[in-house]
């Protein structure tokens, strides 16, 4: 059985991922790929508790080292708990944000070495990587705004602008390096052109699975 597709949404705060994933899991089901969807740090139950110690303001300081190690432990469980069952029982995985976003906020962010961060995707990705990646991409003063009138802040959302903008520059490098997987999208437009975007890709993906397999 050919393993499923395994796809993933990125950007900054208030860039429009929950909604683009709901246009993506419909579109995914009516071409007869009903997703699981999930998101990171979370999807199992102990991914959710370490997304509380990560986002919540009890550990208010934490050093950045153990945010990244704790997001890779998130990490860790839901591969060998949720991703990886599905993928290879042949369904497709939908998840807001992946590793992805560990370069960007914990690599461009905190400034935390990539060989570093490298290490740790090899050890528990084991070659696993995202087919596609649709990278929501506005500036981040735009992106704050939006996402302080959805909730208040957490622990992350809380850092200075100067933070979001090496998070995208991040964001951007790795789109850059890898177009072929990463496809950004400009999410500083009106909804129906974001989701106009996100169609054309998604329909020349699935086209090309299609055919390769």
């Amino acid at each position: 059985m050919r393993r499923g597709a395994f796809i993933t949404l990125e950007g900054i705060e208030g860039a429009g991922k929950s909604t683009a994933m709901t246009l993506v899991a419909k579109r995914l089901a009516d071409a007869g790929h009903p997703p699981l969807e999930t998101r990171e740090p979370g999807g199992t139950p102990l991914g959710e508790a370490l997304r509380e110690l990560l986002l919540g303001h009890r550990h208010d300081g934490m050093d950045d080292e153990t945010e990244l190690l704790l997001m890779f432990a998130a990490r860790n469980e839901h591969l060998v708990r949720r991703i990886r069952p599905a993928l290879a029982s042949g369904r497709w995985v939908l998840c807001d944000r992946f590793t992805d976003a560990t370069y960007a906020y914990q690599g461009g962010g905190r400034g935390l070495p990539t060989d570093r961060i490298a290490a740790l995707e090899r050890w528990v990705q084991k070659g696993l990587r995202p087919d596609l990646t649709l990278l929501l991409d506005l500036p981040p003063e735009v992106g704050l705004a939006r996402a302080a009138r959805r909730s208040t802040p957490d622990r992350i959302e809380k850092e200075a602008l100067a933070f979001f903008e090496r998070v995208r520059r991040a964001y951007l490098e790795r789109a850059a390096a890898e177009p072929a997987r990463i496809r950004v999208i400009d999410a500083d437009q009106s909804l129906s052109r974001v989701q106009s975007q996100v169609a054309e890709i998604l329909e020349a993906f699935l086209e090309t699975w299609s055919e390769a397999g």
